[in-house]
């Protein structure tokens, strides 16, 4: 396994105490990243090969793992702008099957060559990026004519709620609606179909943490979207 850590600085909204322990739990696992990636993957052509993968915002390296073992790439190489996230992630890197480059640089300028990706997977990372029109461009760039974006975002409506305003940190003049994410992906020149555009509504993004769902009311119909998952493809 390669590692690029190193000390140089990086512009990016450190994220909280708080935030970085929630990254290390059950429930971020399993109720938001793996939730996520069941989601994105049911969404794939099926039977595709993906034999380079780059995971932006891989934190402390559960993707890469989760990465390996479903899509069984050649290589994976996984950036974060922390240091001290890439160090943590070099253990489950090197659990991985896949040749996994561990990468220190900002999601808008990965100096990664031309197309050289199958897949982009960028899972509640964007909401931390301040440039997102510059970040998306470069997704696009990095990604072979053919290849695919699996973008997984919290909205504007979830970040901007109090809760989370609280515990966690964020670039707040950037965050978007749902629409506007998925608007931005195709100006950039993404090829979204809606039947690949999800919008879960799950329990840990709502202001109430679903309680009210389990006290036996029925979530509203009608509703400003929390999140949004989806497959986006750059033309051939």
């Amino acid at each position: 396994m390669q590692n690029t850590v190193d000390d140089r600085h990086i512009e990016f909204v450190e994220e909280t105490a708080f935030g970085i322990w929630f990254l290390s739990t059950e429930t971020w696992y399993k109720h938001v990243l793996t939730r996520a990636l069941n989601d994105l993957q049911r969404m794939l052509e099926p039977g595709r090969i993906y034999a380079n993968i780059l995971d932006v915002g891989c934190g402390r390296g559960k993707s890469i793992r989760l990465l390996d073992e479903r899509f069984h790439p050649q290589r994976i190489v996984a950036l974060d702008p922390d240091a001290q996230m890439l160090r943590e992630a070099e253990v489950l890197g090197a659990q991985c099957n896949s040749r996994v480059t561990l990468l220190r640089t900002s999601a808008t300028d990965t100096q990664l060559p031309d197309a050289a990706f199958d897949m982009v997977f960028c899972h509640q990372t964007f909401h931390h990026i301040a440039d997102q029109e510059n970040a998306i461009r470069e997704f696009y760039r990095v990604l072979k004519p053919g290849g695919v974006l699996l973008f997984a975002e919290s909205t504007k409506r979830y970040i901007e709620s109090w809760i989370i305003r609280l515990l966690f940190r964020h670039p707040m003049e950037a965050q978007k609606t749902a629409d506007e994410y998925i608007a931005l992906i195709r100006d950039t020149g993404f090829n979204v179909p809606a039947e690949k555009i999800s919008l879960p509504y799950l329990w840990w993004s709502r202001g109430d943490l679903g309680l009210f769902e389990k006290l036996g009311f029925t979530p509203p119909a009608e509703r400003e979207e929390t999140l949004v998952n989806a497959v986006a493809v750059k033309p051939i």
